[in-house]
């Protein structure tokens, strides 16, 4: 895990000169209704709840770094500016930069501040690698461009209407599985989801993320870290396990979280099968048996990000009708860490 701690200096003294009528100040957790206000408002395409930053600032470990600034004009949020380790790609020396404006500061003199402001905090605490996460067709990629960000990978977002679904159609997809004696079942009927239950999950979901095709392969949290962000927040009755005749857990998909922003949409998380239990359908089988709870549970659409050079996954997706959108593009950037 990374080492990035709380204690660098803060680097809002040697951030270049702001507009004027500007000021920075650190944001607190006072402020996470009006930064979520903000955000959406930056950008209404991608909309941010208080539930949404407040979830990622519990799951932070004591001492990790984050720093997030706001900048103000009298009381009014106009820009924001962002360090802290990768949720993604949380690789050593890597930390992520983000820097969001008013439509009407988009990529000025205050997108310049901000972005030294937030490329400062990352240096004073050894980055060698700036990460940013954008959509492609939002201001930010030709601004970060223009400043020596490239391209690393893409994340395609997509949307089921589940309720479009043709489940006796579809079903074909799981008769290998059925034949090879795979059996499909929620988390909720396979035992008390207690420590050892936690554990066993985690190990199959750690084997399926470190074979997910990946520009760079995915970074796993240990068990930990896991249990802290992720168990918590598992529903095991929209959790689908595919349990093999002996008992042995081979695949999953998750379809469990519910969307803050987008109501009666669920969001689809990791599907995927272990190497020797493919090319019978499974994913898909999954994918629909999750599906079907999620329509029974009062939900209407799923949505999910698969990585761009992920074929077989985008191939699942589109099969069972899944609506793509534009990418959301990793940007990287080397630098000499201090």
């Amino acid at each position: 895990m990374l080492d990035f701690r709380m204690d660098a200096p803060s680097p809002v003294e040697t951030s270049p000169p702001l507009p004027p009528g500007v000021t920075l100040r650190p944001a607190t957790p006072a402020d996470t209704v009006r930064v979520a206000a903000f955000l959406t408002a930056a950008h209404p395409e991608s909309p941010v709840a208080p539930e949404d930053l407040e979830r990622q600032d519990a799951g932070r470990v004591e001492g990790e770094f984050h720093r997030r600034t706001l900048a103000l004009a009298g009381d009014e949020i106009v820009g924001l500016a962002e360090t802290g380790v990768p949720r993604m790609d949380g690789h050593p020396g890597w930390l992520e930069v983000t820097v969001r404006a008013v439509p009407e500061r988009a990529g000025g003199p205050l997108a310049e501040a901000l972005l030294t402001h937030a490329e400062t905090a990352a240096l004073g605490q050894g980055a060698h690698t700036l990460v940013s996460r954008v959509r492609e067709n939002w201001w930010e990629r030709p601004f970060l461009e223009a400043r020596g960000y490239a391209e690393h990978d893409r994340m395609w977002p997509s949307t089921l209407d589940l309720r479009t679904l043709d489940f006796a159609g579809l079903a074909r997809y799981g008769e290998g599985a059925r034949a090879a004696g795979v059996r499909i079942r929620p988390l909720s009927e396979l035992g008390d989801f207690d420590e050892a239950q936690q554990r066993r999950l985690y190990t199959l979901i750690a084997a399926l993320l470190r074979d997910v095709p990946s520009t760079t392969p995915v970074s796993v949290w240990p068990f930990e870290l896991w249990q802290r962000r992720a168990a918590g927040r598992v529903n095991p009755a929209g959790l689908f396990i595919a349990v093999a005749p002996e008992g042995e857990w081979v695949g999953l998909s998750e379809l469990h979280l519910p969307i803050p922003t987008r109501p009666g949409t669920l969001h689809n998380g990791l599907t995927g099968v272990l190497p020797a239990w493919r090319g019978r359908g499974l994913a898909s089988a999954l994918k629909l048996a999750a599906a079907r709870a999620a329509l029974e549970r009062g939900f209407t659409h799923s949505r999910t990000s698969n990585h761009s050079v992920n074929a077989p996954m985008l191939a699942v997706n589109a099969r069972l009708g899944f609506v793509r959108e534009g990418a959301t593009v990793t940007l990287t950037r080397e630098v000499s860490g201090s």
